[in-house]
């Protein structure tokens, strides 16, 4: 267990802090705005690591019912319980959107695919790409309409997420894959090359989220920290309980049973903070619960990977 410790944080944790340091020394030193490269990677990289990965993803059909019933059923179960908390503890709009963020959405792509290799090696990969391909179509069409609630109507928030072009980008890519027709080679090139740009560009806007602004000294309002405290439990503790039983319910066995369960239970989304700040859903909460969630996974996770296996 001890080893495999070790070799989770050396061969995911230390690539992902890199951006992360970067992004939070830039804000630190340089007070960098973020939401300019946010609108980009909502409207420009999203899209483009969307539409390559549905693309070329080696997708085997075997497993896709499971992994669909239980990616729909864990995000109702996960947003019920957001709800139910949210007027528990008279949380504001703000909040709210942000604690639904962080309780439905993981960091299931720039951390869960190298832990889940490491863990399970290819065929562990291969039953995961599944699971997050829906995810990233998740979180850019419904992951939008709960951030999106915190400033519009329920009927602008719904309308908000057709003007995303990732739902765009992923019906145009499973078109070309059910058609069997192939961009040209340049073209393809162009897109995979904007997709490799996703990941080190939302860790770094993480960093930068870490820091409070400048000149901020004012200590967070109680509903703020009844926000953050309650997220927190969410993700490391409910999520996996929930995730654990709708697996068993629907008799979800061998390695598709504990790549699920491992991914389901990873740290709040980075992208949750870029929905966050483009919508004002509480995204300095947010930022918050994704560092800690993430630091509390290098103890979890490991334990959760050596019962499963």
């Amino acid at each position: 267990m001890l080893h495999s410790f070790m070799l989770t944080l050396y061969h995911v944790f230390l690539p992902i802090s890199l951006p992360v340091i970067a992004g939070l020394l830039l804000k630190r030193f340089k007070n960098w705005d973020t939401r300019p490269l946010s609108t980009f990677s909502l409207y420009i990289l999203s899209p483009a690591l969307i539409f390559d990965t549905l693309l070329h993803a080696e997708i085997t059909w075997t497993d896709v019912t499971s992994t669909l019933w239980f990616s729909i059923i864990n995000l109702i179960a996960l947003w019920l319980l957001a709800e139910l908390l949210s007027r528990v503890f008279k949380l504001e709009a703000s909040e709210k959107a942000g604690l639904t963020l962080v309780s439905t959405f993981t960091n299931c792509v720039n951390y869960g695919l190298p832990l889940v290799l490491l863990a399970f090696g290819q065929l562990g990969l291969d039953k995961a790409s599944v699971y997050v391909i829906g995810q990233m179509i998740i979180v850019n069409t419904v992951g939008i309409f709960f951030a999106a609630r915190s400033e519009f109507t329920v009927q602008k928030a719904m309308l908000s997420v057709f003007r995303m072009p990732s739902i765009y980008a992923a019906t145009i890519a499973i078109l070309l894959r059910t058609s069997d027709l192939r961009l040209p080679e340049a073209l393809d090139g162009g897109i995979s090359l904007i997709a490799t740009g996703y990941a080190p560009v939302v860790l770094a806007i993480l960093g930068a989220q870490m820091l409070r602004p400048r000149g901020s000294t004012e200590p967070w309002p109680s509903n703020v920290h009844r926000a953050f405290w309650t997220g927190l439990v969410v993700r490391l503790a409910a999520a996996p309980v929930l995730s654990y039983l709708i697996l068993r319910a629907l008799q979800v066995e061998g390695t598709l049973f504990s790549v699920l369960l491992i991914l389901s239970s990873m740290p709040t989304a980075v992208n949750a903070v870029i929905l966050a700040e483009q919508f004002n859903a509480s995204p300095q909460f947010v930022s918050r619960c994704i560092l800690w969630t993430t630091v509390a996974s290098m103890g979890i996770l490991p334990i959760m990977i050596v019962m499963v296996s």
